[in-house]
């Protein structure tokens, strides 16, 4: 459902219409700028950190990140900014003017309420917790994370006191990724996708059909080297614009950067080359939509993605409706067999199955399908959930988390690290993230749906199949991307698919796909 050429994003101050904007306007938009180039550059710092650093780096990295955290809250706090938009208050402005304001509002009074002394001390404690993390998950030992842990979960009940003391603790956080979705309104799409999706999941391992699991992993090994190669191929046929990014290795994939530098980074298990290919495949979707975001507003809300939610939508569409497709390998095979000829006899059908297999016994998200995915998620919530509230002690978290693997999952880890210490997540702090993972995959599948409508479903699929993604990247640009925060989430996804934002979609899409790979009877 495409947008109107008037909502096109403007000159950089509004929408092109409504004359010179406020001073109090063109101040406060000069200080947020100030405030973003603040940010990213402890964003590069961090990336530097799990990228490229030196292990004996955290003492001198941890202070400066500390650093330039309390310089961005003190430059979003100034009284200049508050002033500002005391002044903007009443005044008529654009309709995109209206939405920089609202946005940086929102930022200002949270950050206003939270002293600099505690935005110091978390920042401080998520660098040094990443490198206490990074060393526990290769000891698989959670005892050396757990006091990192406990503080992190001290600071944010600490953090969400100051910005709300009347709300729901876990509420507050959750609003850092998803400011404008009401905890209850997300709760009720996870648990439309888990009424769902539990029945499923155990019709499909309760099913006859003989899927092919193994199309890559009976082949033999797959040198790191030669994967890293296939996925700088996966990254350029996809569209990605090496002028402005760069391909790392990481122990967690991740992706980061601006709309001039979008870097993306993933990992390689050398006996199975989907991991790091879906991987690949996952970042590039966030790094496109950080690319596609408009150049000329990098600074202000309206060259800023709008939030977790939709940054996930377009990583999970990239990696589960493009990337998992049989019109996909259909296109791509060949490009691993020049890389692996051992793949030389897979058969684009038997990819598309392995890639879709539903997994019995998979303990680690990342690597998880497309189903029990969401699965992991709901553990995590539970569980950090529990943590804020309260009524979970940290050193009870491992044997939580097992016992909770074992009732939804029907499996149990055997060692810290691939249990509860094989996400990065907790040790940046971030209580809340976790939900956006399942709501971006329920978004992707509203947006793919309105992209086959426009598009025509056979069109986009031949397309997919003949290696040709501009079509998509230019729907994904025009109704998402460009418009950066101006609108709030579940406006910004009605003018994009002419539809509210819920589970439907997502519940069609699995249903079908699903429904047909495993000949269910529910379908």
């Amino acid at each position: 459902m495409a947008t109107d050429a008037s909502d096109a994003a403007g000159d950089g101050t509004g929408d092109g219409e409504g004359g010179e904007p406020p001073a109090a306007y063109e101040t406060l938009l000069d200080q947020y700028r100030r405030v973003t180039n603040v940010r990213e550059a402890g964003g590069l710092l961090s990336w530097d950190q799990q990228v490229m650093m030196p292990e004996g780096g955290t003492p001198a990295r941890s202070q400066q990140l500390s650093t330039l955290s309390s310089v961005s809250h003190d430059l979003l706090t100034d009284d200049a900014v508050g002033s500002a938009l005391g002044e903007l208050d009443a005044a008529e402005l654009t309709a995109e003017r209206a939405a920089v304001v609202r946005e940086i509002r929102r930022e200002y009074e949270r950050a206003d309420a939270v002293p600099a002394e505690l935005v110091e001390e978390m920042s401080t404690t998520s660098s040094e917790a990443l490198s206490a993390w990074e060393e526990a998950k290769a000891e698989s030992d959670f005892e050396t994370f757990a006091p990192y842990l406990e503080k992190h979960v001290e600071l944010k009940r600490e953090y969400a006191e100051h910005v709300d003391p009347d709300r729901d603790a876990y509420e507050v956080l959750f609003e850092d990724f998803e400011p404008c979705l009401f905890l209850e309104r997300a709760e009720s799409i996870l648990a439309d996708i888990r009424e769902t999706l539990v029945p499923m999941i155990e019709e499909i391992r309760a099913s006859e059909v003989d899927l092919t699991t193994d199309a890559f992993t009976s082949l033999g090994t797959y040198p790191a080297d030669d994967q890293e190669a296939l996925c700088r191929d996966a990254l350029s046929t996809l569209g990605y614009p090496w002028e402005r990014g760069r391909l790392d290795t990481a122990s967690h994939p991740f992706s980061t950067g601006t709309t001039f530098d979008a870097r993306v980074t993933t990992r390689f298990d050398e006996a199975d080359p989907l991991g790091s290919l879906l991987s690949t495949i996952h970042e590039f979707g966030h790094a496109t939509y950080t690319l596609g975001l408009p150049d000329e507003h990098y600074g202000s809300p309206l060259g800023q993605d709008r939030d977790l939610s939709v940054h996930e939508s377009q990583s999970r569409l990239w990696e589960n409706h493009v990337g998992r497709s049989q019109a996909f390998w259909e296109s791509f095979l060949p490009t691993v067999a020049e890389h692996f000829p051992q793949a030389e006899s897979v058969t684009p059908r038997e990819a598309y199955e392995t890639a879709n297999q539903v997994y019995e016994d998979n303990l680690i998200r990342v690597e998880a399908d497309e189903l029990t995915y969401h699965l992991h998620i709901v553990i995590r919530f539970e569980i950090e959930r529990a943590l804020i509230a309260g009524d979970l002690d940290v050193d009870e978290v491992p044997a939580v988390w097992n016992d909770k693997y074992e009732e939804y999952l029907g499996i149990r880890p055997e060692n810290d690290a691939e249990g509860c210490l094989q996400d990065i997540h907790w040790s940046h702090g971030n209580f809340g993230y976790f939900p956006t993972y399942s709501l971006g995959s329920a978004m992707a599948a509203q947006l793919y749906a309105a992209i086959e409508d426009d598009v025509g479903a056979d069109a986009l699929d031949e397309e997919v199949r003949e290696g040709d993604f501009e079509t998509l990247h230019e729907w994904l640009t025009d109704n998402v991307h460009r418009h950066g925060a101006r609108y709030e989430t579940d406006e910004l996804v009605e003018r994009a698919t002419g539809e509210p934002f819920t589970a439907d979609a997502f519940v069609e899409y699995v249903t079908d796909k699903y429904g047909s790979l495993y000949e269910l009877d529910s379908v």
